[in-house]
């Protein structure tokens, strides 16, 4: 293990495009999100680009497809191109009936318009399960709006219940040329990367080649620009990985973690945190760094079925992360009553929580889509912007974001605070013992 400057110089040392404070914003509210994305919708001349998981057949997303639709009826020299995952645009919610899979949506929106827009199924595996395309990043002309969030009713407050996410807003044109550049080297030529809004039927079989090969070149794949280090006092670097080997996200956020010299702030909506990132966070505490965490309570996991209602083993995911966070406030109830580590909840009525990144020392940050889990870790196509601020014209922006988040966190004081489980309902109880008996919840942690 080096010291924190030796991970700090080769932060500094990575290619940078170089931003003016002004150029970078934070949206701090979910619906002030869904109306900058419209607005940026309606005001793109030259092209729109969106990368994520899913873009949902529901009021929110054809909403937005819409207005996409629209913009390109407008402006037919609007290029237009959707890329979200193959396998997900196949079906609907787990655990809810679906009149149409998200891509009869697609295609039935399509055939209502003259000018067509691209809508693209990135297949990361042969199966779902064992990767998905997890980019984000949206593109609008020079300006990137970047976030952990897909779009859905929920990701968009479109009625009463949000999905909390972060939203972070930056103009630069050199930094929207590489996000472009990227999925049009890496994505619109190769042959595993299928349009989706067209009525066409996948030869899976035909496909499995195709998609091995994909999965192989994006472990060498890269953001192309000419860095601008020097040039503005905020420094951004794009980085994307996949797999567990030469994952250049990973190492990124690693090297981030031990650079910290005072404090780390994680964000993470599943506490499953893989076996480098927890021997990483064991290193700093024991240097006397302050590490604070927020997670998301169990009610507010997107997979959280209330007792009241109809339980399925899908229900059972938001207790194994609550009882990893058990055994990780156990092993570490020293340092949370020091003071040293901070582990927070966050909870709000009946919402959801979805926030992941870092910050570290108040003048570096990562915002991305990983959930810092094994899953992101070692099977989902990834990425991340790294985001140097030397000197500190960012730090007011950071802070307000932070404290926006603790507004609805509660601190853990004891991990006798959460749940064993034995306290849980007696379905969950069954499933969880069933999955220990069987050591299932060993692999079953590498795939969540």
């Amino acid at each position: 293990m080096f010291a924190p400057a030796y991970y700090r110089e080769r932060l500094n040392n990575l290619p940078q495009v170089a931003v003016a404070a002004t150029d970078y914003r934070i949206i701090t509210s979910t619906r002030g999100f869904k109306e900058r994305l419209l607005e940026l919708i309606r005001t793109a001349t030259q092209r729109i680009y969106l990368t994520a998981l899913y873009l949902e057949a529901d009021d929110a997303g054809e909403e937005i497809l819409r207005a996409l639709f629209e913009a390109r009826q407008a402006n037919p020299a609007l290029d237009i191109q959707i890329f979200v995952d193959f396998h997900r645009a196949q079906r609907g919610r787990i655990g809810e009936e679906a009149a149409q899979t998200n891509r009869d949506f697609y295609k039935r929106i399509t055939a209502e318009y003259e000018y067509p827009i691209g809508i693209h199924g990135v297949p990361v595996k042969n199966r779902e399960v064992f990767g998905v395309l997890h980019l984000k990043g949206f593109v609008f002309d020079d300006t990137i709006l970047y976030s952990g969030a897909s779009i859905n009713d929920v990701y968009l407050h479109q009625d009463n219940r949000y999905r909390y996410d972060r939203y972070h807003e930056i103009h630069s044109p050199a930094l929207s040329d590489s996000f472009v550049g990227f999925i049009d080297t890496y994505f619109c030529k190769h042959p595993a990367v299928q349009r989706l809004n067209f009525d066409g039927q996948f030869l899976r079989r035909k496909l499995k080649l195709s998609v091995r090969r994909f999965r192989k070149t994006m472990r060498n794949a890269v953001y192309n620009f000419t860095p601008q280090a020097g040039e503005g006092p905020v420094g951004l670097t794009p980085v994307c990985g996949i797999g567990p080997r030469g994952n250049r996200l990973n190492s990124m956020i690693r090297d981030l973690i031990r650079s910290a010299e005072k404090e780390v702030f994680i964000c993470t909506p599943y506490f499953n945190l893989p076996r480098a990132v927890s021997k990483d966070i064991n290193q700093l505490l024991k240097r006397g760094v302050k590490v604070t965490i927020v997670v998301g309570d169990k009610t507010a996991n997107d997979f959280y079925i209330p007792p009241e209602e109809s339980f399925s083993t899908i229900g059972g995911l938001p207790y194994l992360y609550e009882d990893s966070l058990r055994s990780f406030a156990r092993k570490h109830q020293s340092d949370i009553s020091s003071g040293l580590l901070n582990l927070m909840l966050w909870k709000d009525n009946d919402n959801s929580y979805h926030l992941k990144g870092l910050y570290v020392d108040d003048e570096l940050a990562m915002i991305t889509g990983s959930n810092l889990n094994p899953r992101a870790w070692g099977l989902d196509l990834e990425n991340g912007i790294l985001v140097q601020d030397r000197e500190h014209k960012l730090r007011d922006a950071f802070q307000n974001e932070q404290e926006r988040i603790f507004a609805n966190a509660t601190r853990i004081d004891n991990y006798r605070q959460i749940q064993k489980v034995s306290d849980y309902p007696d379905e969950v109880q069954r499933l969880i013992g069933r999955l220990r008996k069987m050591k299932a919840h060993v692999l079953l942690r590498k795939i969540i």
